[in-house]
This record gives structure tokens, C-alpha cells and sequence, in this order.
């Protein structure tokens, strides 16, 4: 649903416009970056925006986000296998990677959030961070194409998989637990969520892993994914202080 640019004030056009500078790009429909700002507890405290929020353009960022650095992964290694690559792809897009970009290029400042998440530390939140930045990708491939928004993609990509390949990235633990537990037990690491906690806007999961016959954790994230690779990180490092 796109709307007209009469809608805006003044205010927030020069915001949007600023922040597109920021980045050095420049939006046709500038309704829809505004779009990609609008978190689902606006919309949700809000009738008359009801359903208008970046939901679905961070379901479109996500894949031009994971095709631009595939691609560019695809090219840069030529020599790797393709677990090496999955492995780096899996870093740089996460949230752990997302969500300090967009901290860097502003994001957080032209959030529109409901009531509650602006009480509860939204604009800080690793999820929110990452989801809004994918929005922006989304909306950018709308407003200006693949080519263009692959750009902006790579602009904040490289740098992180650079940091990887030098191995001062993010680390991988549930990979590299993984890995460790094939080696030397010939099994997987088994996870279970034991807990949830908190209402759905800002949910904790509990998870521990379990590495031939030990128990790790739990330990804590904002969605599963993350609750994981904590725990992950947890038993690695108990494993190696142990070894």
C-alpha cells in the first residue's frame, strides 16, 4: 500500500530526506521509506494505521539482503566450499551484524513505535534494529531496483563479511559447537527450549543444549534463534575451559 507524499510533514520529510543522504541514496516515494520506519506496535496501538507497518517489506529485505550477499560471497571465494560461504552468510545477516548498522546509520532515531515499545527500549532492541534495516532494503528495491538496492546492500555487507574472513567477526558458536561435536562425538548438539516468558512484543526463550550426555545452560535471547546461539556460546566456553 503505498500513499502520496502530500501525507508527510514537513519534519519528517526532512528527516527522511537527511537519512537518505546519510547513506547516499535517494528515494523516489519517500511514503515508502517512512514505511519501513513504522514498527507493528504503532499500528497495533493505532486503528487508523491499522496493518501499516514494515512487516512485509522486511519479508522482501530479508531476501534481496540474503541474494546480494550470496552472490557477492559466490564471487569473492571462489576457492571455498560452500559450507564456508553459508557459514560467513549466516553471520553477516544476522541480527548480531544488522543490528550495530543500524545504530551506525541512524535507524533507530526515525523508528515510529507504539507507546509500549517506546517504554519497554525499543529503539535498542537487536531484533527491531535488524528487522527496520531489512524494511529499508525492501523498500529501496520498490523505489529504485535490484541493481540499486544491491548497492546498499554490499555498502553494509563487505565490511562484516571482511571482519569474518579476518576472524574478528561475530563468532558462529552453534556452528562451531557443531562442528566440534561431530569431530569428536560423531553427533549433533541437541537444543530445547524450556521456557518462554513475556508478552509477544517482547518475548524471552530459555534454551540449553545438551553435548554427549551434558546439559548446558540455559541461557537466555529475544527469539529462539538467539537463545540458542547464546547457549551455544555457553557450552563452548565451558567445553574449552574444561579441555
Amino acid at each position: 500500500m503505498f500513499f502520496s507524499k502530500s501525507k508527510l510533514l514537513p519534519e519528517r520529510k526532512r528527516d527522511l530526506i537527511n537519512f537518505c543522504r546519510g547513506i547516499s541514496i535517494k528515494f523516489n516515494n519517500l511514503e515508502l521509506l517512512d514505511l519501513a520506519f513504522h514498527h507493528r506496535s504503532y499500528s497495533n496501538e493505532n486503528i487508523s494505521h491499522k496493518n501499516f507497518n514494515n512487516e512485509r517489506l522486511e519479508f522482501l529485505g530479508d531476501s534481496v539482503l540474503g541474494m546480494a550477499t550470496a552472490n557477492f560471497l559466490f564471487k569473492d571465494m571462489q576457492e571455498n566450499p560452500e559450507g564456508d560461504l553459508a557459514r560467513i552468510k549466516s553471520i553477516v545477516v544476522s541480527e548480531e551484524s544488522l543490528a550495530p548498522i543500524a545504530l551506525k546509520i541512524g535507524i533507530d532515531k526515525m523508528l515510529i513505535l507504539g507507546k509500549g515499545e517506546e517504554m519497554n527500549g525499543g529503539r535498542q532492541k537487536k531484533a527491531l534494529l535488524a528487522d527496520a534495516v531489512e524494511a529499508v532494503i525492501g523498500a529501496y528495491f520498490l523505489d529504485s531496483g535490484y541493481a540499486a538496492a544491491e548497492k546498499l546492500v554490499l555498502s553494509f555487507m563487505i565490511p562484516e563479511v571482511r571482519k569474518v574472513q579476518e576472524n574478528k567477526g561475530i563468532k558462529d558458536y552453534k556452528t562451531l559447537l557443531q562442528e566440534y561435536c561431530q569431530k569428536k562425538y560423531k553427533i549433533c548438539p541437541v537444543y530445547e527450549l524450556v521456557k518462554k516468558s513475556g508478552p509477544d512484543h517482547d518475548r524471552t526463550f530459555w534454551t540449553t543444549v545438551k553435548v554427549h550426555g551434558v546439559t548446558y545452560g540455559p541461557a537466555t535471547g529475544k527469539n529462539k534463534k538467539e537463545s540458542e546461539q547464546n547457549v551455544a556460546h555457553k557450552a563452548w566456553v565451558e567445553i574449552n575451559g574444561i579441555e
